[in-house]
């Protein structure tokens, strides 16, 4: 069940950063554009990052 977004960490940053294989965060779903933007991203546009990564499984502590 995806957590609603007052109870979600600010970022999906788990500390497992990996874009070695391909442009896609092995740690937590997020492409290398939207992680090197997550600070100047709007609510709104967080929530649809929030929203696919979840439903892809992500973040992932151990991966």
């Amino acid at each position: 069940m995806q957590k609603p977004p007052s109870s979600r960490p600010d970022t999906p940053c788990v500390a497992v950063c990996s874009t070695t294989f391909d442009d896609v965060c092995r740690g937590c779903g997020r492409t290398v554009a939207e992680v090197a933007n997550w600070v100047f991203m709007t609510q709104e546009e967080k929530e649809r990052v929030w929203t696919r990564i979840t439903a892809q499984g992500y973040p992932r502590r151990n991966s």
